[in-house]
């Protein structure tokens, strides 16, 4: 799916801060396409941005409204359902990353029909994807992995690709997720294909290419997790990554919903992830570690990181506290 840009960023009635993560995402990595942000009464998250009308934000560019909240059940409630329908027959193309379908309500579906536009439900693909095969192509991959799930895959192949942009590289940023997707503005919610075609899938949006470019694959889940390896797994055997960036957040207490599972030791995740990774691409390697030291105040991040990267003689790096053109350094 691809996606028109500029947006303009739907927050409905969110409680608070976190419900509007999809969206802060987007503006974190990409403001500049992001025109404004429209809210409903009792909305609690603010992303920055100008609190604009729709009409508003149509004269200012706007083409596609992105419903990036979440709510309880992942459902269009009647109260958002007005407002996207406002926007559809203004011209905007709507897009979500909820559970539940734009289609699913009648209204929207029949303004979306009446009026020519488009409606992207960026966690339900709509493509046919091949099975994988596992031959290898031409052109380099890249794909962060974790130690649990939310220790900052997207972040950190983010913050890749644009220090290799900026170096100029040859490098494009391979979304896998809802996020990943508003990001881009095109991509595969690898989470909700058919788990035969998950491997197919990653393999389809990370194609054949130039011998020095590289695809920034958005990673997801974790080979640790019991409710997502599986999510992981095809991701990493479809992606052929030739390196690996391992992701940890050392504050976890127990897996991400989790409790009666320990997050794992970081040596015995990179051996995981790589031995999975040898199946397709034998000359896979790490080529650094990304820790996500949000909760450590400075002088602890710094030392955690410098041990790290001693222990393991590999660049480790926090992605938005040091950046990460060490990692980049080592490729």
């Amino acid at each position: 799916m691809k996606l028109q840009t500029p947006y303009l960023m739907f927050l409905g009635d969110a409680p608070d801060q976190l419900a509007a993560k999809t969206a802060q995402g987007v503006v974190d990595w990409r403001p500049e396409i992001c025109v404004g942000q429209i809210k409903l009464d009792n909305c609690n998250a603010d992303l920055g941005l100008p609190d604009l009308g729709l009409a508003e934000a149509a004269e200012k560019g706007a083409k596609t409204l992105i419903v990036g909240v979440a709510n309880r059940g992942g459902v269009i409630s009647e109260a958002w359902e007005r407002t996207i329908v406002d926007a559809i027959e203004l011209g905007y193309d709507i897009a979500s990353g909820l559970h539940g379908r734009l289609s699913d309500s009648s209204a929207i579906a029949e303004a979306a029909e009446q009026h020519g536009r488009a409606l992207f439900d960026v966690r339900h693909p709509t493509e046919t994807f091949p099975v994988a095969v596992g031959t290898k192509r031409t052109g380099k991959r890249l794909l962060p992995v974790g130690t649990d799930c939310s220790v900052g895959k997207m972040y950190t192949a983010l913050a890749i690709r644009n220090e290799m942009k900026e170096r100029g590289f040859k490098a494009t940023f391979r979304a896998t997720g809802q996020t990943g997707i508003f990001i881009a503005g095109e991509g595969i919610s690898v989470d909700a294909v058919v788990a035969d075609f998950i491997s197919g899938s990653t393999e389809t949006i990370t194609p054949a290419n130039d011998a020095d470019h590289w695809d920034i694959v958005e990673g997801q889940g974790s080979l640790f997790h019991a409710s997502y390896a599986g999510v992981t797994l095809g991701l990493i055997h479809g992606s052929q990554p030739d390196a690996l960036v391992l992701c940890h957040e050392p504050t976890r207490p127990h897996m991400r919903g989790l409790p009666d599972f320990a997050v794992p030791g970081i040596r015995e995740c990179m051996e995981a992830n790589l031995a999975a990774a040898k199946l397709t691409n034998p000359e896979a390697r790490f080529v650094g570690i990304a820790i996500n030291t949000k909760h450590l105040d400075e002088a602890t991040a710094l030392k955690m990181l410098e041990d790290t990267a001693a222990e393991f003689d590999l660049p480790c790096v926090d992605p938005l506290r040091t950046g990460v053109a060490a990692i980049v350094d080592n490729l």
